[in-house]
């Protein structure tokens, strides 16, 4: 058993709100998600068995999201934006910097498991490029120096 007793009631609660059960899937995901930062095939399994549907809808649901991790990640996610305006704007150059700041690989945890770095195709803040999601928050107009305080902020908070 991964998820908590607590997990499975907010999932069995929630569900209770929708006329098909079906369309508690996708929140039902967001609550795995939260609790362990990531998703498993056999969290898709508890769900299902919650929710009394298929494991392979749950499955198909959580493969089309992109932001449903499917490995564990750092305390930090941190998703840096390659499309064109992020691109033009120096990401390339921001990834990089993140990557060997943190002695990392891209995708990897770091040593004190905070910070995984991955890039994203588009987070639609083309206005405020080069930016990052780090979890659910933007960081926008990124410079080396914005990510540097960033990094020594989320290390502060552990």
């Amino acid at each position: 058993m991964i998820l908590s007793d607590s997990a499975k009631l907010q999932i069995s609660q929630t569900a209770k709100r929708y006329p098909k059960v079906r369309s508690a899937i996708l929140p039902a995901l967001h609550v795995a998600y939260e609790e362990h930062g990531y998703l498993s095939d056999q969290m898709y399994e508890e769900i299902a068995q919650v929710l009394e549907v298929k494991f392979v809808e749950v499955a198909e649901a959580a493969s089309f999201y992109t932001m449903f991790p499917k490995a564990k990640r750092g305390r930090y996610l941190i998703q840096v934006c390659r499309n064109i305006s992020c691109a033009l704007l120096g990401s390339h150059h921001l990834t990089a910097y993140l990557l060997d700041k943190l002695n990392v690989e891209l995708g990897e945890i770091t040593a004190d498991g905070l910070f995984t770095v991955v890039e994203a195709e588009c987070l639609g803040s083309c206005t405020t490029a080069p930016m990052m999601q780090v979890n659910a928050h933007y960081y926008e107009n990124l410079t080396v120096e914005k990510v540097d305080r960033l990094i020594d902020e989320f290390r502060s908070q552990k």
